[in-house]
């Protein structure tokens, strides 16, 4: 049997094994150049750009007034009245009379959305598209071998985001850093028309003092729980060990105890292979009644249909996800005659999904929709091959341009921004 003293040089060098772990992690990661870009109140912007009567003023789009709408976005004006997205439309309103009121126009953010892409690969053909407003770039190769850059990715970003404004008139925030995760929270910081960049060696200082609810991946059930065991701040997170965050959180467990050391390995993919398309949201306050939940799920099913749009597919199963206000998720799904592959062809779906929940007699804080078993849309396709022949320019809607659906850990693509 050990003794105690060697089972403490044993523990020992087991924790000493891990930090050299973690710092050769550490130092090969940190030679990466990350660019997180997210589009400054995107839908909005767009509309503000494109009519000069709505500029500097509260400007919402979704929902009309004394409609059963939504709030899909909202211009930063309309932000000052305590309008967010999710909001009842009708709630709006009354918050903030004079604002202006617009249908979103999901093709003028699509087309604002490639020539965005299109700037981004002037830089890298490293782009991971979250959304039609967001993407990370890894910059790398691009910063140390082209000598007006001298090494330095903030440069490339503030070139990318005059680019933006220049040639679209839009804004747009960056966060640059060494990883997605540390970029994806730096873009936030200095929104809107910002940048913030988290050089190594900065990382674990500043997690360490933000709180847990802060961090990309902990959602409002997460950080309960996290709170009910004492964990507030990073600190906090950090002074638990892996073993115990796993016991407690499960895998999560694990991406917890990297990321409050500011290590994500996740690599920029530019060619991820999509087996589902999907969009929700979370509402800041429950729904209540079934008529709400249709009107947000309209909403939803745009986002849905311009990223099958983008991938040029339809689908053959539609599924509804809901999450109840006590967090119980549940799930119903349906493979119709014909498949899908526009928005009627799944808006009149909703109405017998939703009956086949408790939706109505339970209080719902999540909606979403996904579409599976993807098949390429060959008439489509047909049709873009005829328009390119006939064409001697090719569009900025070429079909390189590769607008993925969001991540599991981004919650929509309705967001206010």
């Amino acid at each position: 049997m050990q003794s105690d003293e060697q089972s403490l040089q044993g523990e020992l060098i087991v924790k000493d094994r891990a930090s050299v772990t973690v710092e050769r992690s550490y130092t090969i990661e940190s030679k990466r150049k990350i660019i997180h870009i997210d589009m400054d109140a995107f839908f909005a912007s767009v509309e503000q750009r494109d009519n000069l009567q709505y500029r500097g003023k509260p400007l919402i789009v979704g929902g009309q007034p004394h409609s059963r709408g939504v709030v899909a976005a909202c211009s930063y004006e309309a932000r000052e009245f305590g309008i967010h997205s999710a909001m009842p439309s009708s709630q709006a309103y009354r918050q903030c009379p004079q604002a202006i009121f617009v249908p979103p126009r999901f093709n003028a953010y699509r087309d604002a959305s490639h020539l965005i892409q299109a700037i981004f690969r002037r830089y890298t053909d490293k782009v991971e598209p979250l959304s039609l407003d967001e993407a990370y770039l890894d910059v790398t190769d691009r910063a140390r071998t082209d000598q007006r850059f001298g090494g330095s990715a903030q440069r490339i970003a503030n070139e990318i985001r005059q680019a933006i404004f220049d040639e679209l008139n839009l804004t747009a925030s960056a966060g640059v850093s060494y990883n997605k995760f540390l970029a994806k929270l730096a873009s936030d910081r200095n929104k809107p028309n910002g940048i913030c960049v988290i050089k190594p060696g900065e990382a674990e200082v500043l997690l360490a003092r933000l709180p847990v609810r802060k961090f990309h991946g902990v959602g409002q059930a997460t950080e309960r729980k996290m709170n009910k065991l004492g964990i507030t701040t990073g600190q906090d997170l950090k002074n638990w060990s892996q073993l115990a965050l796993v016991d407690a959180f499960g895998k999560q467990g694990l991406y917890y105890f990297n990321i409050v050391r500011g290590i994500d390995h996740r690599p920029v993919n530019n060619n991820r292979e999509r087996k589902s398309i999907g969009a929700e949201r979370t509402f800041q306050n429950d729904l209540q009644n079934t008529h709400e939940m249709l009107a947000a799920l309209e909403l939803i099913c745009e986002t849905l249909i311009e990223r099958m749009k983008a991938k040029n597919t339809f689908a053959k199963t539609l599924t509804l996800k809901l999450r109840y206000a006590n967090f119980e998720v549940v799930t119903r799904s349906i493979s119709p005659d014909g498949g899908l592959s526009d928005k009627q062809s799944i808006t009149r779906l909703l109405p017998g999904l939703l009956t086949k929940t408790e939706a109505g007699d339970r209080a719902v804080r999540l909606l979403g929709l996904s579409v599976a078993h993807l098949q390429p849309d060959v008439s489509k396709t047909a049709t873009m091959d005829a328009d390119n022949a006939s064409s001697a320019t090719p569009s900025h809607s070429d079909a390189s341009i590769d607008i993925q659906a969001v991540d599991d850990l981004y919650t929509s693509q309705l967001k206010l921004l």
